[in-house]
C-alpha cells in the first residue's frame, strides 16, 4: 500500500497558530488514509522537542519522522538569495539534511504522495515523486503588499515577490495538485499564472468546535470597566503588527472609554510600546486565548495586509463572538456580513461599527450566536478536509489498478 511523504516548514503541533492548526489537521487526516512520514522544520529547540507529543497524539500512525532546528538567519539567507538568484524564502529554509532525508524515504519507502505544506518545501520534492503542493496562500501575493507600504525595504519585497512567484508557478506545473485555503487565493493564482494544464484547488481551513466553543470548560476572567475589544494573533508577524498599531493610533480614540487587549505571544517592541496607552493592554503568550474571546465585547480583526483565511476570525465566531473585521480580513470566510459578523473597511467606518455595536447588546448577541451556527453548518475540519481522500487516493487506486 502506498505511504505518504508530510513536509512542512514548521513542525505541526501543538495547533497553537494559524499554520500549525491548518497543518496538524491535515497531517492527523493524511494519517488515517495510510502510513505517513513527517519532514520538518522547528524554529528552535523548544519547538523540535513537541515530536513525541505529535507522535502521541496521532496513536502511533506517524512513521520514520526527521525535525531539523532551523538556524539560517535573515541576512545570511538573503546573501544566499543575492547570489543564487532565488528568493530568500528558499534560501532561509534550504538544508542538505532535510534533502538527505527526503532522498532516504523516497528510496526506502512505497511513496505514492509528497505532501509540501508551505511552499519553500517544494525544493525538498526531487522530479519524478507525485507531489501535493498546499500553498496554503499566495505568498508571493504577500510580498507585494509589503511593498506598497513603501520604505526602505520596499525593493527586497519587490524582489521576493518576482522570484518567489516564478518559483510557484513552476511548482504548479509540476505538482499533480496545487491546494490554496480559499477559493479566492485560488483563482487569484490561476489568473496569475496562466498554467490551464494545472490542477489547481481550493481546501479550505475549519475549526476545532469543541475546542472553541462558548459552553466549553475554560478559565474565565471578570471584565473590567468599560468595553473590551480583543484582538488576537502571533505578534511578530508583520500583518498582525501593521494591524494592531494602526487600529490603536486611528480607530481606538475614536471609540470613547473601550480598552483594547492585544493577545498573542512575542509582541515586539513597536507593540509593547502600544501599551503605554492606559486604554491598551498587550498580554504576550497567554494560557488559553478563549479566556480572553470570552471576555470581549467584540473581537476585532483590523488586518490592512492578509492572506487566505484568518483563524482568529473563525475561532472567534466559533466562541459566538461578535466579530468586527477589514475586508482583507473577511476574504475567504464563508459567512455573511450583517447577519454573521460585521465587515468595515477604513478606519471610520470600523469606529462606528465598534461604536453602534457596543451600544446595542441585542444585536451584538445576535450576530455572535448566528457565527456560532455558520461556523457549525460549513466548518467542522472533518467536512473541510474530506476531499484530502480523493487528492492522494489518486495515486493508490492507479497503483491497485
Amino acid at each position: 500500500m502506498s505511504e505518504i511523504l508530510f513536509l512542512a516548514h514548521r513542525i505541526p503541533f501543538p495547533p497553537d497558530r494559524g499554520d500549525k492548526i491548518r497543518s496538524w489537521n491535515i497531517l492527523k487526516a493524511l494519517a488515517e488514509l495510510g502510513t505517513v512520514h513527517l519532514a520538518s522544520f522547528a524554529d528552535d529547540a523548544a519547538d523540535a522537542a513537541h515530536l513525541p507529543a505529535l507522535r502521541a497524539a496521532l496513536g502511533g500512525r506517524l512513521g520514520e519522522a526527521h525535525v531539523e532546528t532551523r538556524t539560517t538567519g535573515k541576512a545570511k539567507a538573503g546573501l544566499r538569495a543575492l547570489i543564487t538568484g532565488k528568493p530568500v524564502s528558499l534560501t532561509l529554509f534550504d538544508s542538505g539534511r532535510m534533502r538527505r532525508f527526503v532522498e532516504h524515504i523516497l528510496a526506502d519507502r512505497p511513496i505514492g504522495t509528497v505532501f509540501a505544506f508551505s511552499g519553500q518545501m517544494a525544493q525538498f520534492v526531487p522530479p519524478g515523486a507525485r507531489l501535493v503542493m498546499d500553498f496554503v496562500d499566495l505568498d508571493s501575493a504577500k510580498f507585494e503588499s509589503y511593498a506598497e507600504e513603501g520604505g526602505p525595504l520596499a525593493w527586497i519585497h519587490r524582489r521576493e515577490a518576482r522570484r518567489l512567484f516564478a518559483f510557484e508557478r513552476e511548482t504548479a506545473a509540476r505538482a499533480a495538485i496545487s491546494l490554496f485555503v480559499s477559493d479566492a487565493e485560488a483563482a487569484l493564482f490561476e489568473g496569475r499564472a496562466e498554467l490551464p494544464d494545472a490542477d489547481v484547488r481550493s481546501l479550505h481551513n475549519g475549526v476545532d468546535l469543541d475546542f472553541y466553543d462558548p459552553q466549553a470548560v475554560f478559565p474565565r476572567m471578570r471584565r473590567g470597566e468599560g468595553p473590551l475589544l480583543v484582538f488576537t494573533g502571533q505578534m511578530d508577524y508583520a500583518p498582525n503588527v501593521d494591524a494592531v498599531r494602526w487600529f490603536a493610533e486611528t480607530v481606538l480614540p475614536a471609540v470613547p472609554k473601550a480598552r483594547f487587549a492585544i493577545v498573542g505571544r512575542n509582541p515586539i517592541e513597536a507593540v509593547n510600546r502600544l501599551g503605554t496607552d492606559d486604554r491598551v493592554l498587550v498580554t504576550g503568550a497567554v494560557p488559553d486565548t478563549r479566556t480572553w474571546i470570552d471576555a470581549a465585547d467584540l473581537v476585532v480583526a483590523p488586518l490592512r495586509i492578509a492572506r487566505g483565511v484568518q483563524n482568529k476570525v473563525l475561532e472567534a465566531m466559533a466562541m459566538a463572538r461578535p466579530v468586527i473585521a477589514s475586508p482583507a480580513a473577511f476574504e475567504g470566510i464563508e459567512a455573511m456580513p450583517g447577519r454573521d459578523l460585521l465587515v468595515a473597511d477604513g478606519a471610520e467606518a470600523q469606529a462606528k461599527a465598534i461604536r453602534q455595536l457596543l451600544s446595542d447588546s441585542v444585536r451584538a448577541a445576535t450576530i455572535g450566536a448566528a457565527a456560532r451556527r455558520r461556523m457549525q453548518e460549513a466548518y467542522h475540519w472533518d467536512l473541510r478536509l474530506a476531499p484530502l481522500a480523493v487528492i492522494v487516493g489518486t495515486s493508490m487506486r492507479a497503483e491497485a489498478a
